[in-house]
């Protein structure tokens, strides 16, 4: 299931991701301190300001296996989709570039536990 949805979201969007890069790092932390701070925390710990109003609570980058894959390509298409049940929501107003800045951000935050 989570590979269609995966391969459905890929089709739509760039498919491949770019290269990572300084810069592309430095994009995915911006967009994550304006879109992701709020619920996952400064160091993608789960712990952000509306957190403790969540349930289940966010996810913890750095503990936590992620719902939907760890791959940069899944947790581009997470972005996409959000994760049912919980408060993770989609974000079609990010643009694929955004998406993709995200995506490798977060892995960086997990790389850094």
């Amino acid at each position: 299931m989570i590979q269609l949805v995966l391969v459905a979201l890929l089709a739509a969007g760039s498919a491949r991701p770019p290269k990572r890069t300084a810069r592309l790092l430095e994009r995915g932390k911006s967009v994550y301190e304006t879109h992701c701070i709020a619920c996952h925390g400064e160091r993608g710990e789960g712990d952000g300001v509306v957190a403790p109003t969540l349930k289940p609570k966010p996810r913890n980058f750095r503990t936590q296996e992620f719902a939907q894959g760890s791959s940069v390509g899944q947790i581009y298409a997470t972005l996409g989709t959000g994760v049912p049940g919980t408060g993770m929501a989609k974000f079609p107003q990010l643009s694929d570039d955004e998406r993709w800045a995200v995506a490798f951000y977060v892995l960086r935050l997990r790389s850094a536990r």
